[in-house]
């Protein structure tokens, strides 16, 4: 089985501040850093390092060619990543405040130049039984799912940015991988209901769809067919929390393909995104397969 991560690549401008910038307020930075992301980018390498044979498909400036060796680095295949000329890659603006919070603006780019043309012919190369992650930062994202299910591939969505043009995709997931807003999104909520609540409500409208529903330090809560697993937080100390949801998904997918099973599945996860909020950075912070083991045997 193969794994197709096409999604998007960003250039994260990280600004470290004392609290989040307020409207009409200029507010001094304390410092910046660089670091490669794009939630894409990220679960590729979340993917690759918790033990799967990974493809990134996607697009980038030509600014963005350290990302590409990030993703080479970590194990990723990037053969499927156009370099345009006349745009430039993706970015992201984003303050990190001294609790380890952070607040993000994203532009898209390059992740928007995404065509069918490039979507068919990445497309080619995979079958039946492997499987396509995406998220919703890359356009043509409902051609892209469409065109993978005729394949006979499965889809993990993780739908950040949430939009309502998501809905309509849904029939088509296998794998839904969500926190508490986004899920209150769908339900067309006014807030966060009580988790429970809010997953019979997704399983009743799409009961094909096996939910992964993250709560933050709250844990998560696995539901697929009669499977209903909590999974508690695993309590660190946070430094910086960019990656922890792509961490979380990346592991998760990887220890379900892999067979491992769901209960086993969500603490691999679990570990994993502990592990990442302790570093800095967004794929920098993101931890090996046997870093994840061994932290869990101790």
């Amino acid at each position: 089985m193969k794994t197709l991560c096409f999604g998007s690549l960003n250039i994260d401008n990280v600004y470290h501040v004392s609290h989040f910038v307020s409207r009409g307020e200029t507010l001094a930075a304390n410092a910046l850093n660089i670091f490669s992301g794009g939630k894409g980018l990220n679960q590729s390498i979340a993917l690759s390092r918790a033990g799967l044979e990974v493809y990134h498909a996607g697009a980038i400036g030509s600014d963005g060619q350290f990302l590409l060796d990030e993703l080479k680095q970590a194990g990723v295949d990037t053969r499927y990543v156009r370099i345009l000329d006349d745009t430039r890659t993706g970015h992201a603006i984003i303050q990190k405040s001294e609790d380890g919070d952070n607040c993000i603006l994203l532009f898209g780019g390059a992740n928007q130049k995404i065509t069918p043309d490039q979507i068919d012919q990445t497309l080619e190369n995979f079958s039946e039984g492997d499987l396509l992650v995406v998220q919703n930062e890359i356009s043509e994202l409902g051609y892209l799912v469409g065109s993978a299910k005729k394949r006979g591939m499965l889809v993990a969505l993780n739908p950040s940015p949430m939009e309502d043009s998501l809905l309509p995709l849904l029939p088509l997931v296998d794998y839904l991988i969500l926190n508490e807003i986004e899920a209150a999104q769908f339900l067309q909520l006014d807030q966060a209901a009580y988790p429970e609540f809010m997953l019979s409500e997704l399983l009743r409208q799409f009961p094909n769809v096996t939910i992964a529903l993250t709560l933050g330090k709250d844990g998560s809560i696995y539901a697929g067919g009669s499977q209903l697993i909590r999974q508690n937080a695993i309590i660190v100390q946070a430094v910086d929390t960019t990656a922890a949801g792509d961490t979380f998904t990346g592991f998760l997918l990887a220890g379900l393909m892999k067979g491992d099973g769901p209960a086993a599945a969500m603490k691999f996860a679990a570990a994993a995104s502990a592990i990442a909020v302790t570093r800095l950075g967004a794929a920098p912070s993101i931890p090996m397969r046997d870093e994840v083991l061994r932290f869990l045997e101790s």
